[in-house]
């Protein structure tokens, strides 16, 4: 769980309300992990090709909170 941990607080910390805010949410326990992976699906097509070090976490943390949701 702390890869995941470490994912989300990047996303928090990233400055980007469309990720951070639904991350922070997340942390808080105010969203469930599904209501998570929507806002990171969406986060991925958006800037998930434009080579920054967000672009694979996208989908790691997907593939985390699938499983440990």
């Amino acid at each position: 769980m702390t890869e995941l941990e470490d994912i989300v607080e990047k996303f928090i910390n990233s400055g980007w309300e469309l990720i951070s805010e639904p991350s922070q949410d997340w942390l808080d326990g105010k969203i469930t992990s599904g209501e998570l992976i929507k806002a990171v699906r969406i986060a991925d097509k958006e800037c998930g090709s434009c080579g920054c070090e967000f672009d694979p976490l996208y989908k790691r943390a997907v593939e985390l909170l699938s499983i440990y949701g």
